[in-house]
């Protein structure tokens, strides 16, 4: 028989995927390394199962004992599974800024969470770091991992990632690419790398708020960096050991804006349901595209599960509350694109009501432009006919042009939605598009309707 012996040893051994539509402009060959495979859905489990082994080995964590720690949601994942399968408890503080679902989901695992502010200092009590470190103060037999300084986390990322990577790609490995948040991650897997090949290029993604690329390039941590950001699992406001400048090549910044988007596109045209950090790390990719050659392989990793962000990245309207779908509004083109193929029906001036009648039953249509010599020079509808017709039935033997009324208004193809409503009235049910070939065509209130 097949199997393991709990969960735990399920962590590791992640897949390494080919991106292939999001990056067909980058020559090099591009692979993700999913880490949503592991049993918390992200790559948080490697280094929380490592901090906690480690402790229990030196006597930090006792047996029964209280596993306090400030996270984002992911490294709380894999404290918490962990923490299940050997007895510990968990009491877990994060920012209001990391989406319900992280909370939602670290609570499942019976842990505690205490959401804190963000936009404070380091130091401020109630920020998340400094609430963590008191509650390890006031509560017996309590152990905080604190990932950010824990050497513990890098290990965790030299001992399995990085060998995964090379075995992966034969060693052919030039690039790695990854989000930096406490620094884990990148530094302990960029050093295995380096250690095997030193030109390999470990290049880290920031965000603006954060102070990593400024320190990187200039060697000065300036808090006017520092402001409040959207985009959750990378960048810091201050400098956490675990983050080696030295192992790092390069930093590049990523929008808010660009990241959320590109989180959407990873699921949608790669068919890849990952989180906010890996559409950070895309990205950031492709703003560094020149740096890759033909034979380049680079390896990005994909740190955790799209479904921790269904009510942010992938939520419509919290997409449009932040200016980050920026919805564009239909034009006339659009209104007419399911039925441009057809021909317009019209009516001459010396054609009789009876024709007219006959037409707009044959096509099922409500109107009729009015087609002269010199273009569009009237219009007909059927509330005019049948006002007319049930007065007097001998009107179905007069001309068009004795009883037609004015013509429809003509717009542009790229008039906007908006503008092609306003000129609808009591006495206007359609509106006419003048193509660019130089014929028209029409727009109903269904048309508006169903583009609304």
């Amino acid at each position: 028989m097949k199997y393991y012996e709990n969960i735990l040893d399920t962590i590791g051994n992640t897949p390494l995927v080919r991106l292939n539509s999001i990056t067909k402009d980058i020559p090099a060959l591009v692979l993700a390394k999913i880490e949503t495979t592991n049993p918390g859905n992200s790559i948080k489990d490697r280094m929380a199962l490592k901090m906690i082994e480690d402790a229990e080995k030196s006597g930090a964590l006792k047996p029964g004992g209280t596993i306090i720690e400030g996270t984002s949601g992911n490294t709380g994942m894999g404290l918490a599974i962990a923490a299940v399968i050997k007895g510990y408890k968990c009491i877990f503080t994060s920012t209001d800024k990391q989406s319900k679902e992280k909370f939602d989901a670290l609570r499942a695992f019976g842990a505690e969470v205490i959401v804190c502010p963000t936009n404070v200092e380091p130091e401020d009590p109630r920020s998340y770091y400094s609430v963590s470190s008191r509650l390890v103060r006031e509560v017996p037999n309590s152990w905080k991992p604190n990932q950010y300084d824990n050497p513990s986390n890098s290990l965790a990322h030299y001992e399995s990632t990085g060998p995964e990577i090379w075995d992966q790609t034969d060693g052919k490995i030039t690039h790695l690419v990854v989000g930096v948040g406490t620094g884990g991650t990148i530094c302990g897997t960029g050093k295995f790398l380096k250690e095997k090949n030193s030109l390999v290029q470990v290049l880290g993604i920031d965000t603006y708020g954060s102070v990593f690329k400024k320190f990187k390039e200039t060697g000065v941590f300036d808090k006017n960096e520092i402001y409040p950001y959207i985009t959750e699992g990378i960048g810091e406001d201050f400098l956490p050991q675990n983050v080696d400048f030295n192992i790092i090549d390069h930093f590049e910044k990523v929008t808010d804006k660009d990241a959320a988007l590109m989180t959407r596109r990873i699921a949608r045209e790669e068919g890849i349901f990952v989180g906010n950090s890996a559409g950070s790390a895309v990205a950031g990719l492709l703003q560094m595209k020149d740096r890759f050659k033909k034979d380049d392989v680079v390896v990005m990793i994909f740190h955790d599960h799209g479904t921790r962000y269904l009510g942010k990245m992938f939520n419509d309207d919290w997409m449009r509350d932040r200016g980050f779908l920026t919805e564009e509004r239909p034009v006339a083109s659009d209104l007419i694109a399911h039925h441009r193929d057809l021909k317009l029906v019209t009516i001459s001036p010396g054609e009789l009501v009876s024709h007219a009648v006959a037409k707009m039953k044959k096509y099922g249509i409500s109107q009729l432009p009015v087609m002269g010599d010199r273009g569009i020079v009237g219009s007909i509808d059927e509330n005019h006919l049948f006002n007319m017709v049930t007065e007097n039935t001998a009107a179905l033997d007069k001309r068009i042009d004795e009883i037609m009324k004015a013509p429809l208004p003509v717009v542009k193809e790229n008039t906007p939605l908006e503008e092609i409503a306003k000129q609808f009235s009591k006495d206007v049910p359609a509106v006419l598009v003048e193509l660019s070939n130089g014929g028209f065509h029409i727009v109903t209130r269904q048309d508006v309707i169903a583009a609304i």
